[in-house]
């Protein structure tokens, strides 16, 4: 790994080198302009031509980037240049570029920032190459490169360094284009249904929009206490009141709860709102998504995530939670009926503990046992409907029966990635939930929303009938790109303190 506290010998050699440069007005230049290919670009535009079509063509190029190998041989050498989109060869002769620029070169170290003029080249190997006839150091690397195989090989240190992480391993740089093009094709995919884009505040006066602990913070000028945004909900809602039918946000959210391979306290996400429509309406987007994503990211609708292969083409299945439950505990029905006297038992054999709320709610309890041992069994995309409305404070109950919410969350891969519903409009039904997440509140359930006088005032207005939706851009992220762990969806993780 690197020396970080600049005691290492190498870095020592290597800023010994850097003094040298300084002495002799050469460190740190910026006059250097590369032309207008990146190495991936080079490779493509001239994949079919070979040697000699290259030489007749005689085309000039000038890159730059990181130089990650040297294979000096007498007065010619190889050298290995990165750019942000791949690699180019360059080959670099005493001849061509001079005794003094090339005796330099000799001393440079991999790591360092560099810039070539020269002509393209296919060598006896048939590679494409760069044939060198000017050559700069632009930027020093004092810091040690890591080893190709053993420098960077501990996970925590591949999250906490990422510049490394991207610098030596191509398959993370691709998983990060990749997670820019799922960012860019969710925005193109909604401003083609007519939705429209905005921008609503990280700082709220209250938490509200989802059940989460916050992170506070204090603003001096005001002297009042803010919390960051654990969801945009109650903001983009208010937006379709004011008139704006179709809205979206890719936004940042903050909660202040645990970290794991599924959570990290700052997450990114893309909430949308349409008014005139419910939560099938919801679903029906969502999944039409889902299936233009993976054609654009993956160019199929299938996937392999782990050691599943997910189908994401066919129509996702639509479920009760109740039939779930069911379906996978049996015992604990009579026909459709839940055995509530037999729940207290059940859960303990199962390593649940029932709190009382759990044993008058036969909603909540299957909520639980659904939670505890079926979710991560959700491998193929699957809508799981009717949860409880008393975890669903901005739902709208279900017509046959007011103890459920036209609510949703879609489970792929065994996790949850995406949670909706039809938003409750009936600012009086409304004002009394949230009355009671209040009263929770006050009772120490951190995780309650608080009463949200100036969001009952804006349903007095009228909210047209409206469904919307929640994505995990990071959990998609981790999806397509079938990796195991959100932190590796997401650049810089938070991480513990390495001190």
């Amino acid at each position: 790994m690197t020396q970080e506290n600049g005691s290492g010998r190498l870095y020592q050699q290597r800023h010994k080198k850097l003094q040298a440069l300084r002495e002799a007005g050469k460190a740190y230049p910026n006059d250097f302009r590369r032309g207008d290919y990146l190495a991936a670009d080079l490779h493509r535009q001239w994949a079919g031509k070979d040697a000699e079509q290259l030489k007749r063509a005689a085309h000039k190029v000038a890159v730059a980037g990181r130089m990650l190998s040297m294979r000096l041989m007498g007065k010619a050498a190889f050298a290995k240049l990165r750019d942000m989109s791949g690699d180019i060869q360059l080959y670099i002769r005493q001849d061509q570029v001079g005794e003094e620029a090339y005796q330099d070169f000799k001393h440079w170290d991999h790591g360092d920032i560099i810039g070539v003029h020269g002509v393209l080249l296919r060598m006896k190997s048939g590679e494409l190459s760069v044939r060198v006839n000017k050559l700069r150091l632009l930027a020093k690397c004092l810091q040690p490169m890591p080893e190709k195989y053993h420098g960077l090989s501990k996970v925590e240190e591949r999250y906490r360094h990422r510049y490394l992480d991207l610098m030596v391993n191509p398959s993370v740089r691709k998983n990060f284009v990749r997670r820019s093009k799922i960012v860019s094709s969710l925005r193109l995919f909604f401003d083609q249904q007519g939705f429209l884009e905005v921008e609503t505040p990280m700082m709220h006066a209250q938490a509200s929009g989802a059940a989460a602990k916050p992170f506070v913070t204090h603003h001096h000028a005001l002297n009042m206490p803010l919390h960051l945004r654990i969801a945009p909900e109650l903001y983009l809602k208010k937006l379709v009141v004011g008139g704006f039918e179709k809205v979206y946000e890719i936004n940042r959210n903050f909660r202040n709860e645990g970290v794991s391979a599924r959570h990290n306290p700052e997450f990114t996400m893309v909430e949308f709102y349409r008014a005139y429509s419910d939560y099938h309406d919801s679903m029906d987007l969502i999944e039409a998504l889902l299936k233009q994503l993976c054609r654009q990211t993956l160019g199929a609708e299938r996937l392999r995530y782990g050691r599943h292969d997910i189908d994401m083409q066919g129509p996702f299945a639509r479920q009760t939670l109740a039939d779930l439950v069911q379906r996978h505990h049996p015992e604990l029905f009579k026909g459709s009926e839940f055995l509530k006297d037999k729940w207290p038992a059940y859960a303990k054999s199962h390593g649940i503990k029932p709190n009382e709320p759990e044993l008058n709610d036969m909603h909540c309890a299957q909520l639980v046992l659904f939670e505890k041992t079926i979710e991560s069994r959700m491998i193929q995309p699957t809508f799981v409907t009717h949860y409880p409305k008393s975890v669903s404070p901005l739902a709208k109950s279900c017509p046959d029966c007011h103890e459920l919410a036209e609510r949703f969350e879609l489970f792929v891969g065994g996790y949850e990635l995406a949670n909706g519903f039809s938003e409750l409009n009936d600012p009086e039904e409304q004002k009394e939930r949230l009355k009671e997440q209040q009263r929770a509140r006050e009772q120490g359930d951190e995780e309650s929303m608080p009463y949200d006088a100036d969001y009952i005032r804006a349903l007095e207005y009228g909210l047209p009938p409206t469904s919307g939706a929640g994505i995990g851009v990071d959990r998609l992220v981790m999806l397509l790109n079938n990796s195991p762990s959100i932190r590796d969806a997401i650049l810089f993780p938070l991480l513990r303190r390495s001190d």
